[in-house]
This record gives structure tokens, sequence and C-alpha cells, in this order.
């Protein structure tokens, strides 16, 4: 409860601050790509250590002064400079830095969405860098005059588009006392698909639909043995028939072809709207290892029959943008 009471008083406290200190905080609309970092959103402020750090040269500063010991004094001022330093170190980290792609992959609820956001740097390399999204944290460093990608691995509980908010990046380079870090909002949501049901059933095959038709061409199953044609490739003649025969015979082969498969949504009675779509999703996946032609059936559209991968991410896009997902 007391962690719960202070992720609350501090939502409130970033509302707050959003209203009154909207440039401070950055919280703001998304930001379409590419993200370019200067000098008006980069902040800076002193780490723990930094703090501590400042304590010990102002005691060392003091007991200088006192003692009148200048050798002290001169250690003191040196490392007083050196730290001063370290702040535009730290600046320059993360200055003229460039978000200017983000790929994702579609995943399905419970499964990683796999991230993949791609920087643009001038002349010098990006050192001790840390990126941060939700509760996912990750170090890169980035070369000069290049391109750098860095991979996330986010969780996508819930199907529908998943966006991926705000992105903390910071830095703690050269000496870990500074850290200076940005906000990063882009404008760009990822497509989950609905949860795949574990023990789905069979497809729905009707055994009055399920006959089988048989077409001639390349398959499985010999059909026939006819004469060679100059076009026939050598790889379908009948060596041993041609033999017994005095002449060149050819293989021919024949499919089986069953009817399309009809995946309904108005026909799984006894489901809630979730469970439909994840059985749903696991039957396209099966039509799909069995090379079966299938059409989808939802209150809104029809889709198909048809099959391949791009028909496939069709039915999965239509079922996770369903009523009910994520927005």
């Amino acid at each position: 409860m007391n962690r719960l009471a202070a992720a609350t008083r501090w939502s409130r406290l970033l509302e707050f601050a959003e209203r009154r200190l909207p440039a401070l905080t950055r919280l703001k609309r998304a930001e379409s790509l590419p993200i370019r970092l200067d000098r008006h959103r980069i902040y800076v402020l002193p780490t723990r250590f930094g703090a501590l750090f400042s304590l010990v040269l102002a005691v060392m500063l003091l007991g200088a002064l006192n003692y009148n010991n200048n050798p002290a004094l001169l250690l003191t001022c040196l490392l007083g400079a050196a730290s001063y330093q370290s702040v535009f170190q730290a600046f320059r980290t993360l200055n003229r830095l460039e978000l200017h792609a983000i790929r994702t992959e579609p995943c399905h609820a419970g499964e990683p969405l796999r991230v993949a956001l791609h920087f643009r740097t001038d002349a010098r390399p990006r050192r001790s860098l840390c990126l941060r999204v939700d509760a996912v944290e990750i170090r890169f460093d980035l070369p000069a005059a290049g391109e750098g990608c860095v991979h996330l691995t986010l969780d996508a509980p819930q199907r529908g588009w998943r966006r991926l908010g705000r992105l903390r990046l910071s830095s703690t380079y050269p000496f870990g006392l500074f850290e200076v870090w940005s906000w990063l909002h882009p404008d760009v949501a990822a497509l989950v698909y609905p949860r795949l049901e574990p023990q789905a059933p069979p497809l729905p095959l009707d055994p009055a639909e399920a006959q089988w038709q048989t077409a001639r061409g390349s398959g499985d199953e010999l059909a026939v043995l006819r004469e060679y044609r100059p076009t026939d490739p050598l790889r379908t003649i009948a060596w041993k028939a041609s033999a017994r025969h005095d002449t060149l015979l050819v293989k021919e082969f024949e499919r089986r072809r069953g009817r399309d498969v009809v995946l309904d949504f108005g026909a799984l009675h006894g489901l809630d709207r979730e469970a439909r779509l994840s059985r749903l999703a696991r039957w396209v996946f099966l039509a799909e290892a069995a090379q079966v032609r299938y059409a989808l059936v939802l209150p809104d559209q029809r889709l198909g029959p048809g099959l391949g991968a791009e028909h496939r991410h069709a039915c999965l896009r239509a079922l996770a943008l369903q009523p009910g997902g994520a927005p």
C-alpha cells in the first residue's frame, strides 16, 4: 500500500509539473521522427556521487584556506576544474544525437515485443548511454559518424496498438559526477496480435466440405505415366518403366486439394470475445501450417479465402483491431 500511495503521489506531482512547467518536464505530445536532441531539451543534475564529491571539495577548500596550505589549495582547484569540465563532456554526449527510425516486429499478446531504435551520430562517439522505457533499462555506446541500433524487449500484455511512450535517454559520462538526460516521445506504435489459444481444437472442417479434389501437375502422389516431351525436366522421367517399354515415359503427379476453410467469429458459441479471437488466431496458424486456404469472417468484415504471409497478416491485424483491445 505504501508503494501504491507513493506511486499515486508521484503521478499527481508529474501532472502538476506538466501543467505548470511543460518546458522543464517535457511531458508533451508524441513527436514524429526523426527526433534531434539539442541544448533546449537536455538537462543536467549532479549524481549522489557528484554531490558527495562536491562536499569533499568544500571541506578540502576550507582546510586548505584555514591552514594556508597552498599545495592542498592547488589540488582542490584542479579537482574542481576537472569536475566542472566533466559537465560539458556529459552534455556533448547527448547534444546533436538523433533518433531517426524505430522498427517493431508484430507479436502476440503475452509475448515479448522486440523494438529496434536507430540512432544517428556526428563525428563524436557517444559513451555510456542509458535508455529507459517503462521498467526496462539498457546501456550502450554509439560509434562516431554513423548509425547505431539499440534493441529493446518490452511487455505486450494486451492486443491492439502498443505505444512505446516516453523514452528517457541519459548518461553519466565521463566521471559519474553529473547526469544529463532528455525525454524522447516518438509517435510510434506496434501492433500486438491476439493471444494464441494454447490447446485449440482442430480446424473446423465440415465433412460435407472436406471432399478432396484431384488436380494434375506438381504434387506428391503418382497419377499416370505418359510419353516424354522435349520440355519435360529429366527428373520426371521414369527410367525403369521406360526400359520395359523401350520408350521414354514421364511420371505425372497429382495434388490433393480440399475446399476452403471458413473461420467464423459468430460460430464460436459459448466463448467470450477474447477467447474467440484467441481461438481464431490459433486457427489461422494451423491453416497456414496445413497449407489450407481459409476465410476469416468477423462481425464487421470478411477476409479471404486466401493463403500466405500477406493474408495471414491481414487476418491477424483484423483480429487485433477488434473492439475491446488496446487503443
